[in-house]
């Protein structure tokens, strides 16, 4: 019954000039997107190769999971356990969630609704309303039952456009999801390598203070003997307290490393102390990267999905606001029973029903319709733009961290020979100034030339481990 109504009213609207209707929309749209992708795409303009390929590259996609190449259980376990206590990671599930049910609640427009309703009423009237001269009231009663049906035939493609609109809202969500999970990782793996240098630097100067105090007292020792004056112990102290008061800040950082770990894993700080608290080796910073070509950026950059999902879905509202010029029709029902008596409610005279199918078409609206449309499509081509930009920004990203990360890797190899000069040095100025052969000052300058080129080497070997964390997440790595 429902299909032959459909087929009446269609066949009351020239069915011929809604399939033209429907066909100029539709090449209308994919004219407007073809335009705009012609002319703003990136595509084309995406290089082919990265600016800088050196021997720590090779042409490989990135590993899915790039922290593991750091061979560090500890850092293994706390990414693992982020994906399933971070915070930020669970609100975008539940963005994905509520994005799923959106979906289902615009494929829920092709069902009809379908409601029921139940009722009895007694009423009592006036007898003064039937005849001059009263004589009582009137009392009546009945019982009443009704199916009630209503159902918006997808006649243009209304519903499924904005069932289009919401299923590539929901694969933005995802997109944004699995951004986020990039994002956790890297800032985990950042803080987790800068908390290993800041202890690298604690172990360091303690190492330095021990060398130092024995410096102090060769120092005494020669000022008692009459060999030397007060001043080379005066130098000596102020080297020896000047490294001791580094210690304080450098135990603050590595607890502000931690804390800030324990927020991004989801747990609090006293969880995680004492595993993190004892120094650990820093992981090696020369490894060979994948970087692959800038071409795979665009599948692999959750933000970059997240931006072409996005764009889909703007597309798809101008479709939408374009349909809202055509008719809509809508198949309305109800079938009930209704009688004095409860007894009769299931006779054949006591039935009712009712059908409706209605054609409505909005012919003017004081160009709001058309005033949406432009606002679709304005929207449109700023995604289109929020695209381009997300390719060109991680292009940019890459290709900056593989030059950053090469040329800290050749500030490494030259900082290892000072630090190797710088040694030799303090060790030849303090046997000359044992033999009274030279002054303290050369080594209380080899002390302190000593200790901040091997802070500058650790500092190095640091930032290295920092900019690989930046190139992997720049090439989007770290999410299943």
């Amino acid at each position: 019954m429902t299909g032959m109504l459909k087929y009446k009213s269609v066949s009351k609207i020239d069915k011929k000039m809604h399939k033209t209707i429907q066909l100029l929309l539709l090449f209308i749209t994919v004219a407007t997107l073809s335009s705009s992708a012609e002319n703003k795409s990136q595509g084309d303009s995406i290089p082919g190769r990265w600016l800088y390929t050196g021997e720590n590259f090779q042409p490989d996609p990135a590993e899915d999971k790039w922290w593991t190449l750091f061979g560090d259980s500890i850092l293994n376990n706390l990414i693992a356990e982020s994906e399933a206590n971070n915070s930020n990671i669970i609100v975008a599930m539940h963005n994905i969630e509520i994005a799923r049910q959106n979906l289902n609640i615009a494929r829920s427009q092709y069902f009809p609704q379908i409601g029921v309703s139940a009722a009895w009423n007694k009423t009592r009237s006036t007898g003064y309303a039937a005849s001059r001269t009263s004589t009582g009231p009137v009392y009546d009663s009945q019982f009443s039952g009704t199916v009630d049906m209503s159902w918006q035939i997808d006649l243009f493609g209304r519903i499924s456009a904005k069932a289009k609109q919401q299923k590539e809202l929901l694969n933005a969500s995802r997109a944004e999801r699995d951004g986020m999970m990039v994002t956790v990782a890297a800032e985990i793996a950042s803080n987790y390598l800068q908390l290993r240098a800041t202890q690298a630097k604690l172990t360091l100067a303690q190492e330095h203070i021990q060398s130092q105090e024995h410096v102090l007292n060769i120092a005494k020792a020669r000022h008692e003997a009459g060999l030397a004056s007060k001043l080379d112990v005066a130098q000596a102290q102020t080297i020896y307290n000047s490294t001791m008061a580094t210690i304080p800040m450098l135990e603050a950082d590595s607890r502000a490393y931690i804390d800030a770990i324990a927020l991004l894993t989801g747990v609090f700080p006293d969880q995680l102390f004492e595993r993190l608290a004892k120094p650990r080796l820093m992981p090696s910073y020369n490894h060979i990267i994948s970087t692959g070509i800038p071409m795979e950026l665009v599948r692999r950059r959750p933000d970059i999905l997240q931006a072409e999902y996005q764009l889909a879905a703007s597309a798809a509202a101008v479709g939408i606001a374009k349909k809202d010029f055509l008719p809509t029709l809508t198949l309305e029902g109800s079938i009930g029973t209704a009688a004095h008596n409860a007894g009769d409610l299931f006779k054949n005279d006591s039935f009712t029903y009712s059908i409706a199918p209605t054609l409505s078409w909005t012919i003017f609206s004081g160009m709001s319709r058309s005033y949406s449309v432009r606002s679709a499509k304005a929207q449109m081509e700023a995604d289109i733009e929020n695209y381009n930009y997300a390719v060109q920004s991680a292009i940019n990203e890459v290709d900056n961290a593989m030059s950053r990360y090469q040329g800290e890797l050749r500030q490494i190899e030259r900082l290892t020979l000072v630090v190797g000069s710088s040694r030799e040095t303090f060790d030849l100025s303090l046997d000359l100034y044992k033999q009274g052969l030279s002054g303290f000052l050369n080594v209380a300058n080899a002390q302190i030339d000593y200790l901040n080129y091997s802070t500058s080497l650790i500092s190095a070997r640091e930032e290295a481990l920092l900019t690989m964390v930046s190139l992997y997440k720049a090439l989007g790595g770290g999410w299943e």
